[in-house]
Protein backbone atom coordinates (compact mmCIF):
# COMPACT_ATOMS: atom_id res chain seq x y z
CA UNK A 1 0.00 0.00 0.00
CA UNK A 2 1.26 2.97 -0.62
CA UNK A 3 0.79 6.56 1.23
CA UNK A 4 2.12 8.69 -1.12
CA UNK A 5 3.05 7.88 -4.94
CA UNK A 6 6.61 7.30 -3.67
CA UNK A 7 6.22 6.71 0.14
CA UNK A 8 5.70 2.98 1.43
CA UNK A 9 3.88 2.21 4.47
CA UNK A 10 5.45 -0.39 6.62
CA UNK A 11 2.86 -0.77 9.16
CA UNK A 12 -0.63 -0.60 7.95
CA UNK A 13 -2.59 -1.26 10.82
CA UNK A 14 -0.76 1.77 12.74
CA UNK A 15 -0.91 4.05 9.76
CA UNK A 16 -5.05 3.05 9.93
CA UNK A 17 -5.42 3.67 13.72
CA UNK A 18 -3.61 7.08 13.79
CA UNK A 19 -6.00 7.93 10.69
CA UNK A 20 -9.01 7.35 12.69
CA UNK A 21 -7.75 8.63 15.59
CA UNK A 22 -6.81 12.12 13.90
CA UNK A 23 -10.17 12.19 12.01
CA UNK A 24 -12.16 11.03 15.85
CA UNK A 25 -9.76 14.23 17.20
CA UNK A 26 -11.18 16.14 14.40
CA UNK A 27 -14.76 15.68 14.83
CA UNK A 28 -14.27 16.41 17.98
CA UNK A 29 -12.58 19.54 17.68
CA UNK A 30 -15.39 20.47 15.17
CA UNK A 31 -17.75 19.69 17.87
CA UNK A 32 -16.35 21.48 20.62
CA UNK A 33 -15.46 24.81 17.92
CA UNK A 34 -19.00 24.69 16.56
CA UNK A 35 -21.60 23.25 18.68
CA UNK A 36 -23.24 19.83 17.23
CA UNK A 37 -25.42 20.14 14.04
CA UNK A 38 -28.94 19.50 15.19
CA UNK A 39 -31.44 18.40 12.83
CA UNK A 40 -34.91 21.02 13.51
CA UNK A 41 -36.89 18.36 13.12
CA UNK A 42 -35.32 16.26 15.87
CA UNK A 43 -35.78 19.10 18.48
CA UNK A 44 -38.79 19.14 20.81
CA UNK A 45 -38.96 22.65 22.68
CA UNK A 46 -40.77 22.61 26.26
CA UNK A 47 -41.71 25.90 27.59
CA UNK A 48 -41.24 25.33 30.98
CA UNK A 49 -42.08 28.99 32.18
CA UNK A 50 -45.68 29.76 33.65
CA UNK A 51 -47.87 30.72 31.63
CA UNK A 52 -49.49 34.35 31.90
CA UNK A 53 -52.39 32.77 33.85
CA UNK A 54 -50.18 31.53 37.02
CA UNK A 55 -48.78 34.43 36.75
CA UNK A 56 -51.48 37.17 37.58
CA UNK A 57 -52.83 34.45 39.50
CA UNK A 58 -49.58 34.35 41.54
CA UNK A 59 -49.59 38.36 41.41
CA UNK A 60 -53.22 38.24 43.22
CA UNK A 61 -51.98 36.05 45.75
CA UNK A 62 -48.96 38.55 46.51
CA UNK A 63 -51.30 41.34 46.44
CA UNK A 64 -53.60 39.76 48.74
CA UNK A 65 -51.11 38.29 50.88
CA UNK A 66 -49.89 41.94 51.45
CA UNK A 67 -52.92 43.21 52.25
CA UNK A 68 -54.12 40.30 55.02
CA UNK A 69 -50.47 40.83 56.50
CA UNK A 70 -50.98 44.20 56.88
CA UNK A 71 -54.66 43.21 58.92
CA UNK A 72 -52.59 41.90 61.59
CA UNK A 73 -51.92 43.74 64.81
CA UNK A 74 -48.26 45.62 64.62
CA UNK A 75 -46.72 43.09 67.08
CA UNK A 76 -48.36 39.87 65.55
CA UNK A 77 -46.92 41.02 62.13
CA UNK A 78 -43.82 41.71 63.81
CA UNK A 79 -43.20 38.49 65.37
CA UNK A 80 -44.87 36.18 62.09
CA UNK A 81 -42.29 38.39 59.75
CA UNK A 82 -39.02 37.80 61.56
CA UNK A 83 -40.19 34.32 62.01
CA UNK A 84 -41.20 33.54 58.21
CA UNK A 85 -39.21 36.07 55.95
CA UNK A 86 -35.80 36.74 58.47
CA UNK A 87 -35.55 33.29 59.53
CA UNK A 88 -35.78 34.40 63.26
CA UNK A 89 -35.96 31.19 66.11
CA UNK A 90 -38.58 31.24 68.44
CA UNK A 91 -36.15 32.00 70.98
CA UNK A 92 -34.42 35.06 68.98
CA UNK A 93 -37.64 36.71 68.79
CA UNK A 94 -38.92 36.23 72.68
CA UNK A 95 -35.83 37.43 73.67
CA UNK A 96 -36.43 40.80 71.16
CA UNK A 97 -39.78 41.25 72.51
CA UNK A 98 -39.24 40.17 75.82
CA UNK A 99 -41.46 37.26 75.58
CA UNK A 100 -41.41 33.36 76.65
CA UNK A 101 -40.82 31.30 73.56
CA UNK A 102 -44.32 29.93 74.00
CA UNK A 103 -45.73 33.16 73.54
CA UNK A 104 -44.10 34.01 70.33
CA UNK A 105 -44.96 30.21 69.54
CA UNK A 106 -49.07 30.71 70.10
CA UNK A 107 -48.28 34.56 67.93
CA UNK A 108 -47.31 32.99 65.02
CA UNK A 109 -49.59 29.90 64.97
CA UNK A 110 -52.21 32.72 65.70
CA UNK A 111 -51.72 35.30 62.93
CA UNK A 112 -50.41 31.92 60.44
CA UNK A 113 -54.50 30.84 61.14
CA UNK A 114 -55.50 34.50 60.82
CA UNK A 115 -53.76 34.80 57.39
CA UNK A 116 -55.07 31.08 55.92
CA UNK A 117 -58.81 32.08 56.64
CA UNK A 118 -58.54 35.14 55.21
CA UNK A 119 -56.61 34.05 52.13
CA UNK A 120 -59.56 31.53 51.47
CA UNK A 121 -62.34 34.52 52.12
CA UNK A 122 -60.79 36.68 48.91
Amino acid sequence: TLYEQDQMIERPDAFLMRIALNLSIDAHRAVASRGDEVCVEDVVVIDCSPSTEAVVLARERTARLSVCIGRLTPKARDIFLSYRLEGMTYREIAQRHGLTISTVEKHVARATMQLAAWMEEW
